[in-house]
């Protein structure tokens, strides 16, 4: 078992991590930027070292410097979370020629899986199922003549793609010529990369994903899967296990076939085989994520294995801890990615100073949380605070447990999409599993009156909140002439009345 471990990556999934690796009796390392200096994830690990400002791109993303601190700290193996540089080959293969155990897939792995285009040749001569489409595009013309070929509607795809980036549906061939460019621009600046391919579009499409382990002796099993058609902008929003949109002849299959995806690339560690389902229950492989996911917490809650655990497990050589057989499907769980971002605003992000916070408890209640009162949210990071999930024997006692959770759930200086999962998971379709991920663009049109009405007094306490610390800052500072604070006027400044909101 490995001595110590870096933590490459920030907020929740580092302090996940930690817990996983305190549980091992392993050593933790933290980095931190300029903006992190005070984060849960600080404060929670063994050591703690800083990599610079605040942007990702001087700090996070820098590989020299994440290298740097583990050679620093005697860490002898690096876990990178999801995101940053989880999915980069080169980071990979970094640190195993500096002597460093990447808890995660080889290099070659990611590479082939990263690379749309690549994915797609290996799943078709695995004979996985995949969408019909097309190799890398080149000039309009050739696109034009492609998505003919195919037919309207078609999905214009980055080949270097991921995290929703990169992705445009075309319904008609007036609209292709500039949603290649869109497409093409957006994957330049997002991935340096402005390869693409075109995919027929799925009508009324399923996403659901297999998650998979995978060892360095050949050993490879599923642990079934977690329904994630709930997005918005192609970013997942709610996560649950099972999924409705399967029976189980599909559900098994659909694993077996995920397995086989993963042998194509001889794949160890833990990942994630992404399928789109159309309304006969066909499935398609969509893309191959080689990292831990953001919605790890359903499968580890109906399955009951410790995947952040078995993921430092395979790395350090030992065989996968459970085979096939042994994975069950148990009850049902549900997440709920909890952003710091107002949903009457169009999800406009919503960072600042977490004045109050009480998170929700109870049994088959789990709040995976990076957040803390008293913490500011940054601006320079994705603006999720927590992923809060509820587990029930049913579908129907997990969304009632999650309702009360939801509502439990008390965050007060900044605003939050609370509000938003409570009207999605009260939503007549939800209940009834009728999904799809067009559902929110189908059906979110803002918020029910009185959730709206509830958000706006969240603004007033908020501002209140700031202005009376701000005020009793001053006060501190500066004493009246009678050797008393000055009178606290920040209640009044925003406009509120005992009695009257």
């Amino acid at each position: 078992m490995f001595k110590r471990v870096l933590i490459a990556n920030r907020g929740e999934i580092a302090v996940r991590v930690i817990r996983a690796c305190r549980e091992l009796g392993i050593e933790t390392v933290a980095v931190y930027s300029d903006a992190d200096r005070s984060a849960l994830h600080v404060q929670y690990a063994d050591h703690a070292y800083p990599i610079g400002p605040a942007p990702s791109s001087e700090s996070y993303l820098v590989i020299e410097k994440i290298l740097d601190v583990a050679q620093q700290s005697g860490a002898d193996a690096i876990h990178p979370g999801y995101g940053f540089l989880s999915e980069r080959a080169p980071f990979s293969r970094a640190c195993s020629e500096a002597g460093i155990t990447f808890i995660g897939p080889q290099p070659e792995a990611i590479e082939k899986m990263g690379d749309k285009v690549t994915a797609r040749a290996i799943m078709q001569e695995a004979n996985v199922p995949v969408v019909p489409g097309t190799d890398v595009l080149g000039d309009e013309n050739e696109v034009i003549a492609a998505a003919e070929k195919i037919g309207f509607p078609v999905m214009f795809k980055a080949s270097a793609g991921g995290g929703g980036k990169g992705m445009r549906l075309v319904e008609k061939k007036e609209d292709a010529l500039s949603a290649l460019r869109g497409v093409r621009s957006e994957a330049q600046s997002s991935f340096g990369d402005d390869r693409m391919y075109m995919e027929k579009f799925v009508e009324k499409p399923r996403h659901v994903e297999v998650q998979v382990l995978g060892d360095m002796h050949g050993n490879i099993i599923h642990l079934y899967e977690r329904e994630c058609s709930l997005q918005r902008r192609h970013q997942k929003v709610i996560e649950e296990s099972p999924s409705t949109a399967i029976n189980q002849d599909v559900r098994e299959q659909m694993g077996k076939v995920a397995v086989e995806a993963a042998k194509a690339v001889n794949y160890v560690g833990a990942g994630t085989v992404e399928f789109l389902v159309d309304a006969q229950q066909n499935f398609y492989f969509l893309e191959m994520n080689t990292r831990i996911q953001v919605e790890h917490p359903i499968t580890e809650l109906v399955t009951g294995v410790d995947l952040v655990k078995a993921q430092i497990e395979i790395a350090t050589g030992e065989p996968l801890a459970i085979q096939q057989p042994a994975v069950q499907q148990r009850g049902w769980a549900i997440e709920c990615r909890i952003y710091a971002e107002d949903p009457a605003r169009d999800f406009f992000p919503s960072p600042g100073k977490i004045q109050i916070l009480r998170t929700p408890g109870g049994y088959g209640v789990r709040d995976d949380s990076g957040v803390y009162e008293g913490w500011e949210v940054p601006i320079h990071y994705d603006p999720m605070i927590s992923k809060l999930c509820a587990y029930g024997r049913t579908r129907d006692e997990a969304i009632q447990r999650m309702l009360r959770a939801l509502q439990e759930y008390t965050v007060e200086g900044i605003i939050t999409n609370i509000p938003f999962h409570r009207w999605a998971l009260t939503h007549p379709r939800f209940v009834s599993g009728d999904l799809d991920t067009g559902f929110i663009p189908q059906e979110y049109r803002g918020l029910p009156e009185e959730e709206d009405h509830l958000r706006h007094e969240i603004i007033l306490v908020a501002a209140a909140l700031a202005a009376y610390h701000k005020d009793k800052e001053l006060a501190q500072s500066v004493s009246s002439p009678q050797g008393s604070p000055g009178n606290v006027s920040a209640w009044r400044a925003t406009g509120w009345r005992e009695g009257v909101r």
